[in-house]
């Protein structure tokens, strides 16, 4: 039985805790480098997390609960008591912004991993196999791009019937064609290189060559196509809310909001309209540029100059 005596126990502990105040300095140095180097890509990263935290938060802060009518407040403009007003019911317009954050990231996340990662392994096969596979694939792709994202979106939800899971299969479906392309391309760029062919060579199977040897070339073009689709999906979503096919009331969503503003006059009041539209546009403006700052991220020719630390190593090695 072996005795770890308590000085080779300190040891030990000393050891572990400086390497890990190491990485955390890398970590930190790697971070103010991407901060250095693109600052608006960075700002409107830390928005989109807060986006992200006030949406998982949403019970915590929100003021009132998003479903509970006040009918002496009904159609007040913002004050101390409500600070973006109520609605035509009296319910807190802050509050349900706040719930409807929940919604609408749900939707868009759930969307876009569904319909972006299945379109990707899509991409993926068609482009390693070819031939008839192929061009089967790529005439269903031009078919489902042939409607527009928003119709094409309306049509499965109605034929679906209303649910949040219904929006999230509806929005996939036109994510999926986009995945496709876009891995496809990247597929048959590498397919033919080097390391692949002495692969090949060596006698790996297909399974083997995809997986370990071009998927993970993929990586970096699907975190920027799944980031920039994350906007793109809460556009989707708040204009099925609008529409009446979206998420049903009373569940508060930005574009049931939207749509309910229509209700309270023949003009609606402004805060009810400003308030849902600023979250839409914010959200959306926040993913895209987070997206273009992952773009840059693992940008090849950028990478000498922002190399990540050691504790990201792994997702971008696969890119060199």
């Amino acid at each position: 039985m072996n005795v770890v005596s308590p000085s080779t126990a300190r040891e030990s502990q000393s050891s572990s805790d400086r390497a890990t105040q190491s990485r955390l300095r890398r970590t930190a140095k790697w971070l103010g480098s991407i901060v250095g180097r693109s600052p608006i890509s960075a700002f409107w990263g830390c928005v989109a997390a807060a986006i992200v935290v006030i949406a998982l938060t949403a019970p915590v802060i929100a003021p009132y609960e998003p479903l509970r009518s006040n009918f002496r407040q009904m159609t007040k403009p913002p004050s101390a008591e409500h600070v973006f007003g109520t609605d035509q019911i009296g319910r807190d317009t802050l509050s349900r912004v706040i719930y409807g954050s929940r919604a609408s990231l749900t939707v868009a996340v759930g969307a876009v991993a569904f319909g972006t990662t299945l379109g990707a392994f899509w991409g993926l096969a068609s482009g390693f196999f070819g031939g008839r596979f192929d061009t089967i694939s790529q005439r269903a792709i031009e078919f489902l791009q042939s409607f527009p994202d928003l119709i094409l979106a309306m049509a499965i939800a109605m034929a679906l019937g209303a649910g949040m899971g219904t929006v999230i299969v509806a929005i996939a479906i036109t994510r999926i064609p986009f995945g496709g392309r876009v891995i496809r391309a990247v597929v048959l760029s590498l397919k033919e290189t080097p390391f692949v062919e002495a692969a090949r060579g060596l006698g790996a199977s297909n399974a083997r060559l995809m997986f370990r040897h071009i998927l993970p070339q993929c990586v970096a073009p699907y975190l920027i196509l799944a980031t920039t689709h994350l906007g793109v999906a809460v556009i989707i979503e708040a204009a099925l809310g609008f529409l009446g096919v979206g998420i049903p009331p009373p569940t508060p969503t930005w574009g049931n909001m939207l749509a309910d503003s229509l209700n309270a006059g023949l003009v609606p009041p402004w805060w009810l309209v400003l308030f849902p539209g600023a979250a839409i546009t914010l959200t959306v403006l926040a993913f895209n540029l987070l997206g273009d700052g992952i773009r840059d991220l693992l940008d090849p020719r950028l990478r000498g100059s922002l190399q990540p630390p050691r504790t990201l190593g792994g997702m971008m090695r696969g890119n060199h």
